[in-house]
């Protein structure tokens, strides 16, 4: 089998991609895990308040002990747009965006499954 000229740059181009776009998933992973760890302590009211998470190093009393409850971040989206209980509603506080970012830093700080790509 013959390949074209080109054929052996364009395979190294993607064997290049394939070793790089994981590293830049892994550093928007971390960039995401960051923001969702200072809108952890800082969005208003504060999950910290109610919940307690080692890694956030909060010690609330009113929600569910998020390090043990381990929740995937599909679930902690769905409460942070819909509430839970008397956890309220974020949904006109915090872009989607953010709201994504806490749901992977919870995720991530417990060992919940992380979002689907």
């Amino acid at each position: 089998m013959r390949l074209s000229p080109g054929a052996g740059a364009a395979a190294w181009m993607w064997c290049a991609l394939a070793l790089v776009v994981p590293g830049l998933a892994r550093a928007d992973d971390a960039a995401l895990v960051a923001r969702g760890k200072a809108l952890f302590t800082t969005v208003t009211p504060a999950c910290a308040v109610c919940h307690t998470l080692q890694a956030a190093g909060s010690a609330g009393q009113v929600g569910p002990v998020l390090d043990e409850l381990k929740p995937d971040a599909a679930r902690v989206l769905r409460a942070l747009h819909s509430g839970l209980g008397v956890m309220p509603s974020y949904a006109e506080q915090l872009s989607e965006a953010d709201m994504r970012a806490l749901a992977v830093f919870v995720s991530h700080s417990t060992g919940g499954a992380p979002l689907a790509r």
